[in-house]
């Protein structure tokens, strides 16, 4: 029976990695085509086709877009402001999710109706009422401003989705923490933080990405060539009729290799984060 058992599983199995197999192609396959026309040469290009190897590595398509857009300045935009709108959006749903989920203050029901249907506006919506008040501010174009947008819009999910975990928080850390004479702040730091650690970095690493890899508000609000993020200089760029076959496939292959590496990077941090939150 046993025998019988195995022998059905292994054809299942090889159905299942040949599926696995063959998306991680489909997933792949694009990066791999802009990695390849990245340092490939214009005439490489248009004698051979896109899906070609070079014959010789090109790297004057890569170090022209550098150049052009000021890719340095761009990066370190993407990063501070990512960094930044990561660190503050985790705390502020710390805080948030801590009086809604353990504090339990009155009317936490509304506030959790609310910050979900923050999460559901689209960006659009907030185009405007967001360009009225950076303009009498005076903080239209400018970095800040993004990561003020940045940070509430994301401590929104933050807040909605920690407060369920802190609604399940185990009471006895909390009691024996009270006995020991910890007040609400020192528990919060001392015993919840510590606690929900992986899913403040799944957080904190989704925060990062999401930030780094948007468009529409930093197009909108960053119009000074030396403000803009990453995202939008690429956006920009694409228009632009100078613009090669092999420069803009080393601009997309800069533009999203910083998110990748981050991605790997925090890899185990983030497995870590979901496999906690699965156990718990």
């Amino acid at each position: 029976m046993t025998d019988l058992a195995v022998k059905h599983r292994n054809p299942v199995r090889w159905f299942v990695l040949a599926a696995l197999v063959v998306l991680l192609l489909l997933l792949v396959g694009p990066l791999l085509v802009i990695a390849v026309n990245a340092v490939k040469s214009p005439a490489d290009y248009a004698a051979n086709g896109p899906l070609s190897i070079p014959g010789s590595l090109y790297w004057d398509g890569i170090v022209d877009f550098w150049n052009r857009v000021n890719f340095g300045q761009k990066l370190w935009n993407s990063f501070v402001t990512a960094l930044v709108v990561a660190v503050l959006g985790v705390v502020l749903s710390i805080l948030n999710a801590y009086a809604l989920g353990i504090g339990r203050v009155k009317g936490r029901v509304w506030f959790l109706v609310f910050f979900l249907v923050a999460n559901l506006l689209p960006q659009e919506v907030l185009v405007y009422p967001l360009y009225y008040i950076s303009k009498e501010a005076g903080l239209y174009d400018s970095l800040f401003a993004i990561i003020i947008i940045f940070t509430v819009i994301q401590s929104a999910f933050g807040t909605y989705l920690l407060t369920s975990v802190y609604t399940e928080f185990p009471r006895e850390l909390l009691d024996a923490a009270s006995v020991d004479g910890a007040g609400k702040w020192r528990t919060l730091w001392r015993v919840v933080v510590p606690v929900s650690g992986p899913t403040l970095a799944v957080l904190f690493t989704f925060f990062f990405i999401w930030t780094w890899n948007e468009f529409f508000l930093p197009l909108v609000f960053l119009v000074s060539n030396d403000n803009q993020t990453v995202p939008v200089a690429l956006g920009v760029l694409q228009g632009d009729r100078m613009m090669d076959a092999t420069t803009t496939s080393a601009s997309a292959l800069i533009g999203i290799l910083p998110a990748i590496l981050f991605f790997l990077i925090f890899q185990r941090t983030l497995t870590r984060g979901i496999a906690a939150g699965a156990i718990k």
